[in-house]
């Protein structure tokens, strides 16, 4: 029988990089984010071999390996081969077909998004008993410490739970999902105008330069850090306020913060992006992820989204719709 998962993609809000160590183990990191409609696609077809066969759409990629063996890193398919080596313990072969609704390096949590969702049909396939906090935690191992890219938390939680949450990091990863009113999202998702850059970067690269000078004592990254944090508590309060134009405004101020933290991810286009978008009316804005390319999200009234999206597009970006997903990580056989 066929296993299908499907994971969301997210937007991170505020509190972005404080999910990174060691910020969470001197301070505690808290992230404010939801899942949309972007998602990370796997299918799991079993064979009548030993053979493991993977095929990546994306990336127009394929691997094959015997099940009983321990698949290397060497670049080709890695995150799958992370999974597979996390979850194997079957000489039972199988085919692996993945697709994602955006690109690594879109700043959308997408090379997350795609290890939970192969956590999640390894975990069907072998109808192993994983909570979500463990599919999650295994996500973050095999991506974080077997395949040693750099980067945070936030991404495996969101894409495992969906919808709206604050998760908290420390000792413990503590996902606290938002009960936030349904007219709130529906007017919070009229007003949001995601663009792209159109280019994606390595966000491992500024994640690196963020942590060294976070363990080289320079104040600033700190400071920003502390900042996010802040600020994730008090847009988690508006939101639930239903206080939208405070909380467009502090989504400016979670950039400015965010800023601070690296000069890598800031680049110029972003910089124009948002000065033009600022001028057509925007109340704040900021890149959904490490920065340095991928996606930016800014919050303006909706009569005046229009232009916004017409000022942007004028200077190369790639306006597009989405939706709120309220589902996680999705399995189901057919």
């Amino acid at each position: 029988m066929v296993v299908r998962a499907r994971a969301p993609l997210r937007l991170s809000f505020a509190g972005g990089g404080t999910d990174v160590a060691p910020f969470p183990a001197t301070e505690g990191g808290a992230v404010l984010s939801a899942t949309i409609d972007r998602y990370a696609y796997g299918s799991l077809s079993p064979r009548d071999d030993a053979r493991i066969s993977v095929h990546s759409l994306d990336l127009g990629m394929s691997v094959d390996f015997d099940a009983a063996d321990e698949p290397s890193f060497d670049g080709r398919l890695d995150l799958v081969k992370a999974a597979v080596r996390r979850l194997g313990g079957t000489t039972a072969g199988f085919d692996l077909l993945l697709q994602s609704n955006a690109p690594p390096g879109s700043g959308l949590g997408s090379s997350s998004t795609m290890l939970v969702a192969l956590v999640g049909l390894l975990r069907e396939h072998h109808r192993l008993p994983l909570t979500d906090y463990e599919v999650a935690d295994l996500a973050y191992q095999a991506e974080r410490v077997d395949l040693r890219i750099r980067g945070g938390h936030q991404d495996h939680y969101a894409a495992t739970f969906g919808g709206f949450n604050f998760i908290e990091f420390g000792d413990r990863v503590i996902v606290n999902p938002l009960r936030v009113k349904d007219s709130v999202i529906d007017e919070l998702q009229l007003n949001l105008l995601l663009c792209y850059t159109g280019t994606t970067r390595h966000s491992s690269r500024i994640i690196e330069d963020q942590s060294a000078r976070l363990a080289g004592g320079q104040s600033e990254t700190l400071e920003g850090l502390r900042a996010q944090k802040e600020l994730a508590v008090t847009m988690k309060s508006a939101l639930l306020r239903g206080e939208l134009s405070e909380f467009g405004a502090l989504l400016g101020e979670a950039w400015k913060q965010k800023k601070r933290m690296s000069p890598l991810i800031a680049t110029a286009f972003i910089e124009e992006a948002y000065e033009v978008a600022m001028r057509a009316g925007a109340l704040g804005g900021k890149v959904t992820g490490a920065g340095g390319g991928g996606y930016i999200l800014f919050y303006c009234d909706f009569a005046k989204k229009h232009r916004l999206a017409e000022a942007l597009t004028r200077m190369g970006g790639v306006v597009t719709d989405f939706a709120f997903e309220p589902k996680g990580l999705t399995t189901w056989r057919a």
